[in-house]
């Protein structure tokens, strides 16, 4: 394993010179820099994680806050996770991964312990109990979501306000009326989750002024809870022709359920989906689709992190624009007879 005074000797510099390097506590001069740099990698030297630490006052850590919910769909938030901690490496950061459903207490024990540098939460609701905490502490923070109240705080998220009115707007230029919004399990809503009652309110607002009637119903995902919310639909409004689901694990269900029922995709029923490509272009109709943009969303918290532990950047609200996608699941609306 090399040390630090072998690159010392190999850069031609002293010990506490390639220390400064690396610290950044003390200027060094470019040239000198370079030579240490240098060395540094044709040694293939890594520095002790826990001496580094002493030195500078930092771990290098960052901690990733993702509460693995039954009721959300995991991969999207692993996609997510897995592009923090892929693109914080980048910047010579490690992501300490926090699953539990710890709420506030989870972000004590960061700030009370050393554990990392800085945050990222995930799963932000609109009334999200850690804000208190975050607006009190020094430590930088990034959300990867939209609370109610923005004030004082750094966020990314895809703009799920614009993403819900980009799907009336589709269903009303081919002409449908009747729009049913199949959404997550109720106790995402019930949570205020913020990505879930965005979406919802740009849709409601943006279909207002198109003359769309909607009705939106929760749905746990799955066959059997579909099967329940899909006759509630029919039987409340049964002329539908439009659904926009934002469920990942009610795809499937819906799509093989309009087949029991006779109704062709997109000839009697248009479908749109909100959700990644993958499970878009994977499913059994091709599902126009207004993606979810995991790996842009975890790349722009990162970088948004490191700014603020460089001391730029403060308080950013960064949306990121939805794109819709059509492909064979949506149509003009059928004539009415």
């Amino acid at each position: 394993m090399v040390t630090l005074a072998e690159v010392a000797q190999h850069a031609g510099v002293s010990a506490s010179t390639v220390s400064y390097v690396l610290s950044g506590k003390r200027s060094i001069s470019a040239d000198t820099r370079q030579r240490v740099e240098r060395s540094i990698q044709e040694l293939g030297y890594h520095p002790n994680a826990g001496a580094r630490a002493l030195a500078s006052s930092r771990s290098n850590i960052i901690a990733l806050m993702v509460p693995l919910r039954t009721d959300m769909y995991v991969p999207v938030m692993m996609e997510i996770a897995i592009a923090v901690a892929t693109h914080a490496r980048t910047f010579g950061y490690d992501v300490l991964l926090l699953t539990g459903e710890e709420g506030p207490d989870a972000v004590r024990r960061v700030t009370g312990s050393g554990l990392a540098d800085a945050m990222i939460l995930m799963d932000v609701e609109l009334d999200d109990e850690r804000l208190p905490l975050l607006r009190r502490t020094d430590q930088p923070s990034v959300l990867i979501g939209l609370p109610a109240d923005t004030s004082g705080l750094t966020c990314v998220d895809l703009d799920f306000g614009a993403t819900g009115a980009l799907c009336a707007e589709h269903l009303a230029v081919l002409g449908h009326r009747d729009v049913a919004v199949i959404g997550e399990a109720p106790a995402v809503y019930e949570r205020h989750t913020g990505f879930a009652e965005r979406t919802l309110d740009g849709l409601r607002s943006r279909a207002r002024e198109l003359g769309l009637r909607v009705l939106h119903r929760p749905c746990e995902g799955g066959f059997d809870a579909m099967s329940l919310t899909l006759a509630r639909v029919f039987d409340e409004r049964p002329g539908t022709t439009g659904f926009i689901v934002q469920n990942e694990s009610a795809v499937e269900p819906l799509l093989a359920l309009l087949r029991r029922r006779r109704l062709a995709v997109p000839e009697d029923v248009s479908v749109i989906a909100i959700c990644p490509d993958q499970v878009a272009t994977q499913a059994s109709v091709r599902l126009t689709s207004v993606a979810i943009p995991a790996q842009e969303m975890g790349r722009r918290a990162v970088e948004q992190v490191i700014a603020k532990l460089e001391g730029r950047g403060d308080g950013e609200v960064t949306l990121i624009a939805p794109e819709l996608t059509v492909r064979t699941s949506t149509g003009p609306a059928p004539a009415v007879d």
